[in-house]
C-alpha cells in the first residue's frame, strides 16, 4: 500500500518555549506547528526562529511531521523566517494570511526547491480568491489549506458559536477547492480547552464537512482530534471487505460490484483504501 501520512491532529507549539518544544517530541498528535507568527512577541521573534531551526536540525520528532508557521513573506521577520527555513529540512512552512497566489510565489522564491508551502485560509479575500490560490499549487509547492476560524470570524464580524453555523459555508467551500486541487484541509482551532465533549464534537463536525485533520492548540485536544480522524472498527471492517471484493478474481476489471447487498462502485474501492491507509498509518 502507498504511504500515507496522517494529520489528524496538527498541534501549534510556541517556537520561543523549549519546553513545549521537548514534551512535542512525546505527543501523540500527527503534526507538530512550531510557530512563528501569533504565539511569540515581537521581541522574541529572532530568537524563536533560531530555536525552531536548532528544533528541525535536532529531530526526535518521530513519525511527526514538522511544520514551521513563518510570518508574512512581506514582513522583515517573514523574510528572515524563510531565509532561515529555505536550507533547514522542515518538512513544510505554513504561511498566514494567504489572500491570493503572490503571496505563495514570494514564499517559493525565497525558499528555494526547499520545504513545501501549507497556507493559512483566514481571509475574507482568500476566500473569494479560493481557487485562484489552488490554481497555483503546481508552480509554488502548496500542498495544504489550513483553515484560521478565529481571524476568519473576527473579519466577518460573525459569531460562530457551540455551531460555528455563520463558517459553514466557507469551511465546505474550502473542502471543496482543497479536494479539486489535491490538497490536504485541516479544519481550524476549537477554542475549548477543558470540554472534552465540545472538543470532539467540533472534531466530529470537521470530519462530516470533509476535513483531513484538526488543528489544535492545547495537549489535552489531541486524544479527541485522534478519536474522530481515526476510522471505527466498523468502517475499517466494511473497507476490507470491499477491497477484498473488488480484488476476487471473479470481479476483475468491473465498476460495480455487489457487496453485503450494497451496490459498490470504484469511488467506494478509492474511498475503502484511504480508511484503510489511515488505519496503516496510525496502527488502529
Amino acid at each position: 500500500m502507498t504511504h500515507f501520512r496522517p494529520r489528524r491532529s496538527a498541534l501549534y507549539l510556541p517556537a520561543s518555549n523549549a519546553r513545549a518544544i521537548e514534551k512535542a517530541r512525546t505527543l501523540d498528535c500527527d503534526v507538530v506547528i512550531l510557530d512563528l507568527e501569533d504565539a511569540v512577541a515581537p521581541e522574541q521573534k529572532a530568537a524563536a526562529r533560531d530555536a525552531a531551526v536548532a528544533a528541525v536540525r535536532d529531530g526526535g520528532f518521530g513519525r511527526r511531521e514538522l511544520v514551521v508557521r513563518a510570518n508574512a513573506p512581506d514582513t522583515d521577520a517573514g523574510i528572515a523566517d524563510l531565509a532561515a527555513l529555505k536550507d533547514s529540512g522542515v518538512a513544510a512552512v505554513l504561511l498566514p494570511k494567504v489572500s491570493d497566489p503572490a503571496i505563495l510565489h514570494t514564499a517559493r522564491a525565497a525558499l528555494g526547491e526547499g520545504p513545501r508551502l501549507w497556507a493559512m485560509i483566514e481571509t475574507c479575500r482568500a476566500i473569494v480568491d479560493l481557487p485562484a490560490i489552488a490554481a497555483a499549487a503546481p508552480a509554488t509547492g502548496l500542498a495544504a489549506f489550513v483553515v484560521g476560524t478565529n481571524d476568519l470570524a473576527k473579519e466577518m464580524r460573525c459569531r460562530p458559536g457551540a455551531t460555528r453555523s455563520p463558517l459553514l459555508p466557507i469551511l465546505t467551500q474550502v473542502v471543496l477547492v482543497a479536494r479539486m486541487a489535491g490538497l490536504v484541509a485541516l479544519d481550524g482551532v476549537s477554542n475549548v480547552l477543558d470540554d472534552v465533549d465540545a472538543i470532539e464534537a467540533e472534531c466530529r463536525q470537521g470530519l462530516e464537512w470533509g476535513f483531513d485533520g484538526k488543528t489544535l492548540i492545547h495537549p489535552a485536544q489531541i486524544a479527541p482530534a485522534n478519536r474522530v480522524f481515526t476510522p471505527s472498527d466498523a468502517e475499517v471492517a466494511w473497507a476490507r471487505k470491499v477491497t477484498a471484493a473488488f480484488d476476487s478474481p471473479e470481479h476483475a476489471g468491473k465498476g460495480a460490484i455487489r457487496v453485503e447487498g450494497k451496490m459498490v462502485e470504484l469511488l467506494h474501492l478509492e474511498e475503502a483504501r484511504r480508511t484503510l491507509a489511515v488505519v496503516e498509518a496510525v496502527g488502529h
